[in-house]
């Protein structure tokens, strides 16, 4: 694992009772990411962030994007996709990805599940979709109109869906 202030992250074992796992896989850009951990500030979300990281999560503009909210979430880093899914049962995991079939609107979502984002260049692997079909979800668009949506926006559609269907836990 590349060098992370350690001040800035939480055990993986040390996570207690979050009513989701946000995970980003590979994530470039430190506005959405800063975004995602705004988002979980204000929902109670766990973020996971798989390496390589395109930046350090001191970075300032992570920090500008909403990072100051840092001590409101759990952050744990993995050192690869494989790592994050040797701790994880991909039969707790959701894959968002725009090749998937199946709408993320109304998926069984449960309390403790990880729903893992793409890297912003690359989406998530093709293997990995093909591996478990029925665990990957899509946003629909319009056919044509552009590859995918901001990285951000996708995770606070989905993830606001999911919490719906969890009846909101701990929100007002």
């Amino acid at each position: 694992m590349s060098e992370q202030p350690a001040d800035r992250l939480t055990r993986n074992d040390a996570l207690r009772d979050v009513p989701l796992h946000v995970v980003l896989v590979e994530p470039l850009i430190p506005p959405n990411t800063g975004n995602v951990a705004r988002l979980c500030a204000a929902t109670g979300c766990a973020l996971h962030l798989i390496e390589p990281l395109g930046f350090s999560i001191d970075d300032r503009a992570l920090k500008r994007a909403g990072l100051d909210y840092w001590h409101q979430i759990d952050v744990v880093v993995h050192s690869s996709l494989a790592a994050f899914l040797a701790a994880y049962a991909p039969s707790r995991c959701w894959f968002v990805e725009t090749t998937a079939t199946r709408s993320y609107h109304g998926a069984p979502y449960a309390r403790g599940d990880a729903i893992v984002f793409g890297k912003e260049t690359a989406g998530l692997p093709a293997d990995l979709i093909a591996a478990y079909p029925d665990r990957a979800l899509r946003i629909p668009m319009r056919a044509g109109s552009v590859r995918s949506i901001n990285l951000s926006t996708s995770v606070g559609v989905v993830v606001y869906d999911a919490l719906a269907t969890l009846g909101f836990p701990g929100l007002t």
